[in-house]
């Protein structure tokens, strides 16, 4: 695999984190769906596993960087099994809309196991760690796109977080904006 294949499917990766947080808003915006705490941390890992991808594009592919992402990953897994355990329980429960007979949590537990395993897969191809140039002498399309996507969202989800949480922590059960009363 190539240093210019890698970084496609790191960037096509990348887009897919984006569409996860930029679904997570909608929901949150569009539905008034606030997130709860763990929610909150599922978004965070998000970014932090989406960070290792935006490191391959800007600086090309390096295994510490799939690591970055397996590690945001594992614990966005982590956090979102929690969740699902917290609910597994009949008449407990839940929280939030089911999507597609699934909640938020359990989709995010998925997308979060795949990650694991694309980044795995990734890393089993060695040539794709031959000497690449950074992103900035070769900035193509896709990754431009998919970088400045997950900046925009990653920031909306920091102001997002702000707001619902204040300086403080994050409500159990929001009802509305901390930020905001």
């Amino acid at each position: 695999m190539t240093s210019d294949l890698a970084r496609l499917l790191n960037a096509l990766g990348l887009v897919l984190v984006s569409a996860v947080l930029a679904l997570t808003l909608a929901d949150e915006l569009w539905f008034g769906d606030l997130p709860c705490p763990l929610c909150v941390l599922q978004r965070a890992a998000f970014v932090a596993a989406g960070f290792g991808l935006a490191l391959n594009l800007v600086f090309g592919p390096k295994p510490s960087h799939y690591a970055v992402t397996i590690l945001g990953a594992a614990a966005g897994a982590a956090i979102a099994m929690r969740q699902i355990v917290l609910h597994i329980v009949p008449g407990t429960g839940s929280y939030g809309d089911p999507i597609l007979g699934l909640h938020l949590y359990t989709w995010s537990f998925m997308i979060f196991a795949l990650m694991i395993i694309g980044s795995a897969v990734m890393l089993l191809d060695d040539r794709q760690f031959a000497r690449a140039e950074p992103i900035s002498t070769r900035l193509k399309s896709l990754p431009l796109l998919a970088l400045t996507l997950f900046t925009v969202l990653t920031l909306a989800v920091m102001a997002s977080t702000i707001a619902l949480c204040g300086a403080g922590l994050c409500p159990d059960s929001p009802e509305r904006y901390l930020l905001f009363q």
